[in-house]
């Protein structure tokens, strides 16, 4: 799981969220149901006191103390409801007091008396020994005859105290379920309304230069993602105008500079054989010459590029077999490499059948193998194969010369891009004969891969898919 993504941060910031939403919303329902439960039975008991005292206490002068006492017997029925009664004078004497409740949690003789209070009414919570707590209301009265009495009466809270255990029982168990509800409720939420966002992420990562005319999903929510996909839609488009007029300019330019090089050429080469001239004007005119030539070269390759991103490589498809194609050309290259005194072999034992533009990819081995041969020293060797693996057609040039840096790697295929400017101008090159082998390639369906190492030599690796079992073969080069 990727711990960075959208969806996990915002789940996990829900989750985090609704976590101390629900503990706090239990917390608080928790001791709010304890607080309301105490009061309630505290007011219950406050009620039942003042009865007493109003009801009993207060026509104590002449109904007597053992009427009162009978009086509170037949009213309340301490021991059967489990409840304590206390009524004590004001010399201390105990005028009543219940006796053993019927579950026996409690022996009310050995309950002490309450610290006295100067306020009519108190409460106190004793502690039984069986650990339950006993909850007792005190009212300080006095008779209209001036007699003053201490009435308490108390309940144990072992009822609250069922209750609320039960109540924390059920937050324990039903809060982290319902939290695990919430949380993968909140997760396919997010992962549907996040969706459109990853086709938008999966198909913009299909589009290239080749195909800008292609638009990413619209999602019609009326949302941000939808207002996110119109813009970067028109982004594209802005783009693919730019990069069209690019390519036009380039190829019409290219196309406009042949001409006039073409009659320079001309004029040069019929001024350095005017026999007027002396001999460091024809090699002033020799040096421009070259460096026409070299122009020339150069806007050849531009026109290649300009047609290659037009997509002419794919005019003229045919089955072919490229282990010989590449023999064939590694023969015809041989020439130049003897010149340098680099060995060219070719290792190609078994038919390796594929289909495309027979010419342009005649063009990739001889950009391949003329890259090699220049950065190749003097009795070097350079091994052209052809093999097949995993249902793919792969042609591999290495040679054993100088290599390419490291950080170099990654650009040597991208237009115009030289290791070292000043020695790729001495050997002619420009920067564009291997980003033309990347453009073929790429209207293809192929890759190329590059491997190199300075002082050990340098690797070029297309991968192209077979073809089918071919029912004829074009042999012509």
């Amino acid at each position: 799981m990727n711990t960075r993504s959208l969806s996990f941060r915002l789940v996990a910031w829900y989750a985090s969220l609704l976590t101390v939403a629900f503990v706090l919303l239990g917390t608080i329902m928790y001791f709010d149901l304890r607080h309301f439960l105490d009061n309630n039975f505290r007011e219950a008991q406050a009620r039942r006191a003042i009865q007493i005292a109003d009801t009993m206490l207060a026509h104590i002068g002449t109904s007597g103390e053992n009427s009162v006492i009978h009086e509170i017997e037949d009213h309340y029925k301490p021991e059967v409801n489990d409840r304590f009664i206390r009524v004590t004078r004001q010399d201390g004497k105990v005028l009543y007091i219940s006796g053993m409740p019927k579950d026996q949690s409690f022996d009310p003789t050995h309950l002490p008396a309450l610290k006295p209070s100067a306020a009519k009414e108190f409460y106190q919570k004793l502690r039984l020994p069986n650990g339950e707590a006993l909850l007792v209301d005190a009212l300080n009265y006095t008779t209209p005859d001036h007699q003053r009495f201490l009435v308490e009466v108390g309940v144990p809270l072992n009822p609250v105290s069922r209750m609320l255990d039960h109540l924390f029982v059920q937050l324990s168990f039903g809060l982290p379920v319902a939290l695990v509800v919430a949380i993968l409720g909140g997760y396919l939420l997010v992962r549907r309304s996040l969706r459109p966002v990853e086709q938008i992420a999966h198909k913009a990562e299909q589009i290239t230069h080749h195909n800008l005319s292609e638009r990413l999903p619209v999602a019609r929510t009326g949302d941000e993602v939808e207002r996110l996909s119109l813009s970067l839609n028109h982004m594209i488009g802005r783009i693919e105008d730019a990069v069209q007029n690019s390519k036009r300019f380039v190829a019409d330019a290219s196309h406009e500079l042949r001409t006039p090089l073409t009659v320079l050429r001309g004029e040069l080469e019929n001024l350095g054989h005017d026999s007027r001239l002396d001999k460091a004007a024809r090699e002033v005119i020799g040096s421009m010459l070259e460096e026409v030539e070299r122009l020339t070269d150069i806007v050849e390759g531009l026109v290649a590029l300009s047609r290659l991103d037009a997509g002419e490589a794919k005019m003229e498809w045919v089955q072919f077999d490229l282990a010989e194609l590449a023999a064939t050309t590694a023969d015809q290259m041989n020439l130049l490499a003897e010149d340098k005194g680099i060995s060219v072999k070719c290792a190609s034992i078994q038919k390796v059948f594929v289909s495309g533009d027979r010419a342009r990819l005649k063009q990739v081995v001889v950009n391949l193998l003329d890259n090699a041969i220049k950065y190749t020293s003097r009795g070097g060797a350079i091994q052209l194969s052809v093999t097949r693996q995993n249902g793919h057609a792969i042609l591999d040039v290495a040679d054993s010369g100088i290599g390419i840096p490291s950080e170099a790697v990654p650009h040597v295929l991208d237009r115009f891009f030289r290791v070292d400017k000043a020695r790729t101008r001495d050997e002619g090159g420009a920067g564009i004969g291997l980003s033309i082998v990347k453009s073929i390639c790429a209207a293809h369906g192929a890759e190329v891969e590059v491997e190199s190492f300075i002082g050990k030599g340098s690797r070029f690796r297309v991968t192209l898919p077979l073809s089918k079992e071919p029912r004829s073969v074009d042999r012509s080069n």
